[in-house]
């Protein structure tokens, strides 16, 4: 009987040790393939918050604050994949928003394009391309004034309007020597086409638009030169410029400039790129102050990161280190403190995003 009982318990030993399958790994963000939606259609991968090993529990928090504080729409991409796409209040993912400034990064990307196709040098001065005359400044202090300092907000002009006809571009300070915050970085969209010999929005499309598979469209608003389109959109870029300006092995802008862009573009505020925004640096300046704020722009968020953007709360933020890209379009967070870029929606949301991962 002893010998039948040994026996039964190594068959029994044997069958669980072939019936029970080694478990298949968490997928690792840090290793995953980059992943690129097709450049027409809808089709788009996802991943769930599972897979990550997020907090199912932080996501309702989230989606309960982003519908509180008037936004349309959401998306979090880890890796390209799409992990969260939302929408509010009507919206849908075929309807369009404007970007407001947070479409500035736009017009910096196809600088860069330019450049390498050798139209342009942003060390050059505006007037090489559109002329003298495009400011009321006296000629040798006009000249003073070159694409970079368009692309880094020191172009000394006054900033007390939006105005960018000659009239409205007066003498504050020498370029270069004090930042503000101005809509004169518009007129690197006529540079564009004067360099290029087509309108800017020919150019744009050809070069970035329809290389990536964007919706949208430019429109004049008052003196602004304002994008928009639907909230995928708004992510194809952001992936676009997550992935050092290369969709796919398709190159769009070189690498070189990209870093330029996303990194300290002078010595005034710390905080800000070619029309980019600076997460993690030690101070910075927001627009319409001269005033010098000392630690990162948003305490709450990866000190990597940085931003597009834009006047009630259009957003696109880049996370290299989480592999992230975050998109929010929407009205006004907070109606009594609108902004041009920074609100402090920025320090709540990222509290709530975070507490996906943390």
């Amino acid at each position: 009987m002893s010998k039948i009982i040994c026996s039964l318990l190594i068959l029994l030993l044997f069958c669980s040790s072939c019936s029970s399958d080694t478990p298949e790994p968490t997928p690792n963000p840090t290793t995953e393939t980059l992943y690129f939606p097709p450049l027409t259609g809808t089709t788009w991968e996802t991943k769930s918050i599972a897979s990550l090993g997020w907090k199912q529990t932080a996501v309702q928090p989230l989606l309960d604050y982003l519908e509180l504080k008037n936004s349309k729409s959401f998306i979090i991409l880890v890796n390209g994949r799409i992990v969260m796409e939302n929408y509010f209040n009507g919206h849908d993912a075929n309807a369009f928003w404007y970007w407001a400034s947070a479409g500035k990064t736009l017009t910096s990307t196809v600088i860069g394009i330019a450049q390498q196709e050798n139209l342009i040098n942003i060390n050059n001065k505006v007037s090489q391309y559109i002329g003298t005359g495009w400011t009321s400044l006296p000629l040798a202090k006009e000249n003073l004034i070159t694409n970079k300092h368009l692309l880094n907000m020191t172009s000394g002009l006054d900033d007390s309007t939006d105005g960018v006809d000659p009239a409205s571009l007066k003498f504050k300070a020498d370029a270069g020597t004090r930042w503000a915050y101005h809509n004169v970085y518009v007129k690197l969209q006529d540079v564009i086409a004067q360099a290029s010999g087509q309108t800017w929005n020919s150019y744009f499309n050809t070069k970035l638009k329809d290389k990536i598979g964007m919706d949208g469209a430019w429109f004049q608003l008052g003196n602004n030169s304002v994008y928009g389109s639907n909230t995928r959109s708004m992510a194809r870029f952001g992936l676009l410029i997550y992935n050092k300006g290369k969709w796919e092995s398709n190159t769009i802008v070189n690498e070189n400039y990209l870093n330029e862009a996303t990194n300290t573009s002078q010595n005034i505020n710390l905080g800000y790129g070619y029309l980019w925004w600076l997460n993690g640096k030690s101070n910075y300046h927001l627009p319409q102050s001269q005033l010098l704020f000392n630690g990162s722009l948003i305490p709450t968020a990866p000190a990597d990161m940085y931003m597009a953007l834009g006047k009630n709360d259009q957003k696109i933020y880049i996370i290299p280190s989480k592999k992230m890209v975050v998109i929010r379009m929407g009205d006004v967070a907070n109606p009594d403190n609108p902004t041009f870029a920074l609100s402090d929606f920025d320090e709540v949301l990222w509290q709530k995003i975070s507490a996906l991962y943390q």
